[in-house]
This record gives C-alpha cells, structure tokens and sequence, in this order.
C-alpha cells in the first residue's frame, strides 16, 4: 500500500483508506455482525491500510465502539479521524463547548487516549472563520495531547477557502469524484498550506462502482434521488465506462482518478466485505491514464458542472 503524508502530523497514510460509515450503522445499511466488522478492520490493517475515517453519529457510536474493538492492540498501526457537530444521540450541535465532551465520548468508544484527528463535521459556513471559539478549543485539546490536529469537513471550494484562512487547521475532509470536481479548485491551496485532503463520497454514492442504471431504485438514505436525477446520473454513467477495462473495475478506476490528484491525502470508500476491501486496495496497483484524468475533467466542465445531481 503506498503511502502519502498526513499534512504536519509528522505521520504517513495509506493513500486508500476505510470509510467506516457502515460500521455497526442499522439506519442506513444492512449492518454486517459485530464479529465481522472486527475482522474486516483488522485484515485492512493486516493488508496495510492504515486511515480509518468515523464519527460519532455513525451507527449511533457504534462505528467507533467497532473500530475501537478492532483495533485493540494494534492502535499505534492505526491513523484515526473522527468527528463533531452530528452527536451519537442522533442530534446536532455545533456548539463550541460541546467540543470537550464529544472528543472525550469518542475516545471512550474507541479506546484510545488520543485520536489523529478530528473534524468539525459539516459545520455552517459561519462556523468556519472561528470567531465562536471552535478552534480555540480544539487548540487546547491538542496542547493536552487529545489530538494531533483538527479541520473541517466541507463540500465546497469556498468552505475550503475559508477554512485554510485558519492557521490551525491541518487537515479537510471534501467531496470530490468523478461527477463532482467543484472543490478540485481550492486544492493548491490546500498543498500549498500543507493541509492534508480527505476524500469523502468518492464513489458517488455507489454510482461510481457501475452497478446502477436508469431503472434503479432505492431505499434508506438513498431514496433521495428523484427519478429525473437517477435518468442524469445513468447517462452519465455510460459516458465515462471507458474508464473500465479486464483489469480495471469501475470502482478501482474512480479511486485512481481521485488519487491522480498529488494534494489528495488518502481516499475513504466505504468498506462492507472483504471483496470490497480487496477491490479498493487493488485501486493503488496503477495510476489512471493521463488521457482519461483529461477527459473526465473536460466532461466535468463542459456538461457536468451545471448539472442539478444532488449528492
């Protein structure tokens, strides 16, 4: 597994990483047994994928309680990213003075005395110039040695903009794929302050993977699409399928897109089963083609962009 450096954490990470959003999480998934979401996080870490990316409010705590479990042991292996705002009851809080006791919640899930990272979990977008004492906080968390850096989770390169005005903030965790490059235009910043990039929905929500079509349908968190975007993301999901080959599956060759990109820190697809775990893994065997980042990133531009796709 090739690794990449993790901003100014002085540590490095596997540039695929585990999205453990599944773990444990019966709202939105078919949740897998308690036993086997342990042992999937310990064959990751076994076939050296180091990052594992959670927070509180997925499975309702359940994803930390799981990959704390899992990680027992092994936890200097491991780089862990969790975060705060979505809370393990279920509810929202952005509030700065409930920094302190949602990190310490999640420390006692995971089972650990300090965690790599933590991220203020798609927070309001006056949050993020920290004039309501948010990263003063997370500051002195770090100083007590709780964290070794903190950020923010955006979706948009103007959230990214203003985030990197903050000179605390070492880490972002963004949407970016294929159908969605809006915030490809703040990476150079991001490179040039050092802040090390997460790479959140990389698959688009499973588009990506080429298993869905025109006549799809969906239930729990994916009933969002109306039918008229799941028509839009069927098409363009034709228009890009000379990215797989024999040897390239869609998924491997959407995670290669991503990490064609030098800013980007580690990619987080979710992780459901050993195939899938090995499928992300062999997404680092080779980059994507030179020609093939061109083209997708002109297809982007010229019919993507103005395009109502939702996430």
């Amino acid at each position: 597994m090739k690794t990449r450096r993790y901003g100014r954490t002085g540590k490095s990470v596997s540039e695929i990483g585990f999205g453990a959003w599944q773990l444990g999480n019966r709202q939105d998934w078919q949740a897998m047994e308690d036993a086997a979401a342990i042992r999937l996080v310990q064959e990751a870490l076994d076939r050296g994928m180091n990052f594992f990316d959670t927070a509180p409010n997925y499975g309702q705590g359940a994803s930390e309680t799981l990959l704390g479990a899992a990680l027992s042991g092994r936890r200097g292996e491991a780089v862990i990213n969790t975060k705060f705002g979505h809370q393990a009851d279920g509810s929202t809080d952005y509030g700065a003075g409930r920094i302190r006791a949602s990190i310490e919640g999640s420390l006692k899930r995971l089972q650990t005395g300090y965690v790599d990272s933590v991220l203020i979990h798609n927070p309001p977008f006056e949050v993020l110039d920290g004039n309501y004492g948010h990263y003063d906080e997370l500051e002195k968390l770090k100083a007590e040695g709780k964290i070794l850096t903190y950020g923010v989770s955006v979706d948009s390169s103007r959230e990214m903009q203003e985030a990197a005005r903050q000179p605390g903030i070492g880490v972002m965790e963004v949407m970016f794929n294929i159908f969605y490059q809006e915030t490809a235009g703040a990476f150079e910043l991001a490179r040039d302050e050092d802040i090390a990039l997460i790479v959140k929905v990389p698959l688009d929500s499973g588009w990506l993977s080429g298993k869905y079509n025109s006549r799809s349908t969906f239930e729990g968190v994916r009933s969002r699409w109306s039918p008229e975007i799941i028509r839009k993301r069927a098409a363009l999901l034709e228009q890009i399928r000379f990215i797989a080959d024999k040897e390239t599956t869609m998924t491997m060759a959407a995670l290669r897109f991503i990490l064609a990109y030098p800013a980007v820190t580690t990619v987080i697809p979710g992780v459901r089963s050993r195939e899938q775990l090995i499928e992300n893994i062999a997404a680092g065997d080779a980059p994507m083609p030179e020609e093939h980042v061109q083209r997708l990133t002109m297809l982007w531009e010229e019919e993507i962009r103005g395009l109502e796709l939702g996430w």
